[in-house]
């Protein structure tokens, strides 16, 4: 049964490709940017769907309000961090997210910190641009022969590893629901969390943050890793632990790490910031997904899933996404 979506609101920024989509199928389209919660509440009583990306949060609060008139949230990314999933069910409201749009980007820019923990171009930048020429002082190590361990074997892990691969990288992983013929097919020697632990040079994160994952990387497992370890987080803030990073750098066992999440988006833990601030780490904005390209990938596939769902496109069929398929169902 087609879910006649006919009005949507679109909370945060996104492409206007998405806009322009909907629109080309009947959907009318209302751009309401970083409401406080009250008037999203009032608001979401006027729409049958609702869009998000980071900023907005669905909450049951707002998922209450809506209940009745709103069917549908998509989120314009991978993860629905931002949005009550058993609310939404709660309200039979369908949680859809665009978990491909992002891998390809996510992926080039673990690439480029695992490149920059190897070769210390950030800080090394930084001191030209003080007037400094220090070579002695930013020699950096090579890629070639080390050991990258992928914690997390879906699309964003298995493109890590088909990419280091190539830099001469031996490539270890472990995923509970990925197959070591999948896992060997993207080039990756399938091992358990305690076979990998010490054969790692480097770690990089790629899980959702769930109860299992989170502190996934911690003071007890680091004591089983090498010493110089490089830990890379470019998934979700939390999977490592950020006070065992901080110990380890201080200590030796890590030798360097990159983030680019944090438990709390923008940083104000004392801890986190402590992190940020260590001349071993380089840090980024949550700058995971933020290209051109996906950007326009995550809006087109938000607006094909909703089109996909009202039924009205033989080109539009597939809503991949959807994450709580019971609240579908209330619709079927």
């Amino acid at each position: 049964m087609p879910l006649n979506i006919k009005k949507v609101l679109v909370c945060d920024a996104v492409d206007k490709s998405c806009v322009e989509l909907l629109e080309q199928h009947g959907i009318n389209v209302t751009y309401k940017l970083k409401l406080p919660v009250e008037e999203l509440c009032q608001e979401v009583k006027n729409f049958d769907a609702a869009i998000v990306r980071s900023d907005t949060k669905i909450t049951a609060e707002v998922l209450a309000a809506g209940a009745g008139s709103l069917k549908v949230v998509g989120r314009a990314g991978a993860g629905v961090d931002n949005i009550d999933v058993p609310a939404a069910t709660a309200n039979n409201v369908v949680v859809l997210n665009t978990p491909g749009g992002n891998s390809i980007s996510a992926c080039e820019l673990t690439c480029i910190l695992i490149g920059s923990l190897a070769r210390p171009v950030v800080p090394a930048g930084q001191s030209m641009k003080e007037g400094r020429w220090d070579r002695k002082l930013y020699a950096g190590t090579e890629l070639y022969g080390k050991t990258l361990a992928v914690l997390g074997l879906g699309r964003i892990g298995r493109e890590v590893a088909i990419r280091m691969k190539t830099w001469g990288m031996r490539i270890i992983g472990y995923d509970p629901i990925t197959t070591e013929a999948e896992a060997k097919a993207a080039g990756i020697e399938k091992m358990t969390l305690e076979e990998i632990w010490p054969l790692a040079d480097y770690i990089t994160v790629h899980t959702p943050l769930i109860p299992a994952t989170r502190n996934l990387i911690s003071t007890e497992t680091l004591a089983k890793c090498k010493q110089g370890v490089k830990v890379v987080n470019v998934a979700r803030g939390g999977i490592i632990d950020e006070q065992a990073v901080l110990d380890g750098l201080e200590s030796g066992k890590v030798a360097g790490a990159a983030f680019d999440v944090y438990p709390e988006e923008p940083p104000k833990s004392a801890v986190t910031k402590a992190l940020i601030s260590h001349p071993k780490v380089v840090a980024t904005p949550h700058l995971g997904a933020s290209t051109a390209e996906a950007q326009v990938r995550v809006a087109v596939e938000v607006a094909e899933q909703f089109i996909a769902l009202n039924g009205t496109s033989p080109k539009y069929t597939s809503y991949a996404g959807v994450i709580n398929k019971d609240a579908l169902a209330h619709y079927q």
